[in-house]
């Protein structure tokens, strides 16, 4: 008999599209059922950052579209296992949106493993969740990390009890591996 344990992403439009795929795609081969949340049950339309010689900082082009399977407003979350936290501009906006709020502060609360990349943590500081906590983020973030009470890590994977985090989508091996190990140990798949 398989036991389906499910797995919670929030994300929204301009999400970085390897940082919401990549962990969708990863959890589900691991035999995770993948939910992706966001403001509203509608397709998606993420976006592509990358850095190019010249610019300051990274540039961004249109990215992959997806469906949300569920507005956050419909998130139970105490029938979720774990939850992801993508980065790109999303989170910039998402932050503001109390449902989400209400949300993490449920994993958060409940010790459950979170998975934050790239600007990520700028949902988890809104929330009010991260003081004492150390956290990787995107580095432009380290100030907004500082004043949310938590200590700013430049790692690939960072592990804080059950928050794993991660600077941005070149991190993604060491943080999926990070974050498996401890989803599995609080969650695992069973056939």
């Amino acid at each position: 008999m398989t036991m389906t344990v499910k797995v919670l992403l929030v994300t929204g439009d301009a999400a970085e599209s390897l940082e919401v795929l990549y962990p969708y795609q990863r959890l589900r081969e691991e035999g995770y059922e993948v939910h992706i949340a966001a403001p509203a049950r509608r397709k998606l339309r993420f976006v592509v950052h990358d850095f190019e010689d010249g610019f300051d900082t990274y540039t961004e082009k249109p990215g992959y579209t997806w469906p949300a399977d569920l507005a956050f407003a419909e998130v139970d979350p105490t029938g979720y296992a774990a939850l992801v936290v993508p980065g790109g501009r999303a989170p910039e906006y998402l932050r503001n949106d109390a449902d989400l709020q209400r949300i993490v502060q449920h994993f958060f609360d409940a010790g459950k493993p979170v998975a934050q990349i790239c600007h990520g943590p700028q949902i988890t500081a809104a929330a009010g969740v991260l003081t004492g906590r150390r956290t990787a983020a995107y580095p432009a973030l380290h100030p907004d990390i500082t004043a949310a009470g938590a200590t700013f890590e430049d790692a690939p994977a960072v592990t804080d009890g059950p928050l794993v985090s991660a600077r941005a989508w070149p991190d993604h091996p060491a943080w999926m591996r990070a974050f498996l190990e401890v989803l599995r140990k609080t969650a695992p798949v069973t056939e």
